[in-house]
């Protein structure tokens, strides 16, 4: 695996979907002014922006200086985390979301938790930074039910206004 390749394009796709998906928000200005569509506007602006911020400190510590990545990845679990257990308390009974944000807290704990201790990535053969390449890819694919689901449901128009 070359691990700067994956994370430098994993890094500029998660920073293109947050770009694509303020565009979206853009066009859907009722979204902003009802505060738990915005807060659900803001849980998939984090689904992708945290994951391409531990990407870009991946880069930079890469296998040579992994304290840096390590540090970073543990931070950023620790934010998304506390923001998805927020939105979780807050959710209104939808089980689909409900599922997908205690699976994305799930992952954040689990980065967190190699981030912190990345021996063990090595119990299922795996370096730690391969480990967590995994672990932000299914965060991904999370925040892109998220968004089909929002975009399908309450997003709509009719819904939203």
């Amino acid at each position: 695996m070359d691990v700067s390749a994956f994370y430098a394009l994993f890094s500029a796709t998660c920073f293109t979907l947050v770009g694509l998906w303020w565009n979206v928000v853009q066009s859907h200005a009722a979204w902003m002014s009802d505060p738990s569509l915005r807060r659900v506007v803001g849980g998939i602006y984090l689904s992708f922006l945290l994951p391409a911020l531990m990407g870009l400190f991946a880069q930079i510590g890469g296998t040579e200086q992994p304290q840096i990545w390590r540090a970073a990845f543990v931070a950023l679990s620790l934010v998304g985390c506390a923001c998805t257990l927020r939105l979780l308390a807050r959710s209104r009974g939808d089980r689909f979301v409900t599922r997908q944000q205690a699976g994305a807290t799930l992952l954040y704990v689990l980065i967190a938790v190699v981030g912190a201790r990345p021996e063990l990535a090595g119990h299922i053969g795996l370096r730690p930074i391969q480990a967590e390449a995994l672990l932000l890819i299914g965060l991904i694919v999370l925040g892109h039910a998220l968004v089909w689901r929002f975009m399908a449901g309450e997003g709509r128009a009719e819904s939203a206004g």
